[in-house]
């Protein structure tokens, strides 16, 4: 049980700190547009990593090298410019706020989703990598409960990011406040690509 609790507060500590991921969840809540879906899409992928990193750490070390990272961080950059593009093109619209729940919009959503989980090299040495560190001296039943303890962090950490912002957007009902936090969005998410851009540099 005690490994339980180390993991918890592991998986918590990786998660609580605030990306890209985290900005798409809080914006599909203050949106109101398939936050179940994407609250346990996120839940669901950081478990699969999870249990990658514990149970595959020395295979995952041995395969994914600098060039692998590279890669990755070309792929999230030119996928945080293409979201950028796109915020910065609707800023000055109006914009609908009514719930909107459409084939199309659905995909949309999927599709950042998808991205902003798994073309982050971040998830990866931080999910993958240091829990299947931090682990792999763990007994098989512990690996178990630590795997467990981390999941369990990462599902409560989304559906309350998720819903927690969905009920607050019930006070968010304004065209200017949604341009401030587009304004956020897209400050935030230029941050992170110049981020990005000097990790690339300095390979």
């Amino acid at each position: 049980m005690n490994y339980l609790i180390i993991g918890f507060f592991a998986g918590l500590s990786l998660i609580l700190a605030l990306g890209a991921q985290n900005i798409f969840v809080i914006e599909q809540g203050l949106k109101k547009q398939y936050v179940f879906l994407v609250c346990l899409i996120c839940s669901l992928s950081d478990l699969i990593l999870i249990f990658l990193g514990i149970y595959l750490f020395e295979y995952f070390r041995y395969f994914f090298n600098n060039q692998i990272e590279l890669i990755f961080n070309i792929l999230l950059l030119l996928f945080l410019l293409y979201f950028i593009i796109n915020k910065i093109r609707v800023f000055n619209k109006n914009i609908d706020l009514s719930i909107q729940k459409n084939s199309r919009l659905f995909k949309e959503v999927m599709l950042k989703c998808f991205g902003f989980t798994y073309l982050n090299p971040h998830v990866y040495s931080d999910t993958v990598f240091f829990l299947g560190n931090f682990s792999k001296n763990f007994l098989y039943i512990d690996k178990i409960y630590f795997g467990l303890g981390a999941t369990l962090a990462s599902f409560l950490f989304f559906f309350i990011l998720g819903y927690l912002s969905k009920f607050l957007s019930q006070y968010l009902q304004s065209q200017l406040t949604w341009k401030f936090i587009n304004f956020f969005i897209i400050t935030f998410m230029s941050s992170l690509s110049i981020y990005v851009i000097r990790e690339i540099l300095a390979y």
